[in-house]
């Protein structure tokens, strides 16, 4: 164990992005099973609640390659990215392939992106209802936290475990 706070620091830094990026591996399934919205289509019926799991098996049935392509943005890139985040963490592959993990990343993001979207245009259109549910935000904290903890995995290995401001020396 090193004497220095400023290693000690990082050790610590380091244990806590391992710990919040493993939850990671635990919290998406359960956001993929969650409600992200309550829909009908009067207010006076009850409203069918959506997740992304739920949304892809419907999507399945109607339109196979769109419900591909969500099932690469919601599922697979997220999910591969975390798991590459952990290789990364425990030095079993090399930084280098932090740049393609950030690209999985952004396609995460996408998603999230087309479901505000997709929110914004109902509740626009005002045809049904619509709420957003707990899943949604739950499914964007991960998404929001996986980008974060990329980011610092990647400060941390751009300076080799050493805290930032020793870099120069």
């Amino acid at each position: 164990m090193s004497n220095d706070p400023a290693q000690n620091g990082v050790g610590r830094a380091k244990t806590l992005l391992r710990f919040l990026n493993l939850s990671l591996l635990i919290l998406y399934p359960v956001a993929w099973g969650a409600p992200l919205l309550r829909a009908g289509v009067l207010p006076l019926f009850g409203l069918t609640e959506i997740s992304v799991l739920s949304g892809l098996k419907s999507l399945w049935q109607t339109d196979m390659f769109l419900a591909l392509v969500v099932a690469l943005f919601a599922l697979a890139a997220p999910y591969v990215k975390t798991v590459g985040l952990a290789l990364v963490q425990f030095d079993l592959i090399g930084p280098r392939t932090l740049p393609i993990l950030q690209v999985a990343g952004k396609l995460a993001m996408a998603d999230v992106f087309l479901i505000a979207l997709y929110v914004t245009l109902a509740k626009g259109i005002g045809i049904g209802r619509i709420e957003t549910a707990w899943g949604l935000y739950l499914f964007t904290g991960c998404i929001l936290a996986s980008v974060l903890i990329g980011y610092l995995t990647q400060k941390f290995a751009d300076h080799r475990g050493r805290p930032p401001h020793y870099a120069s020396r």
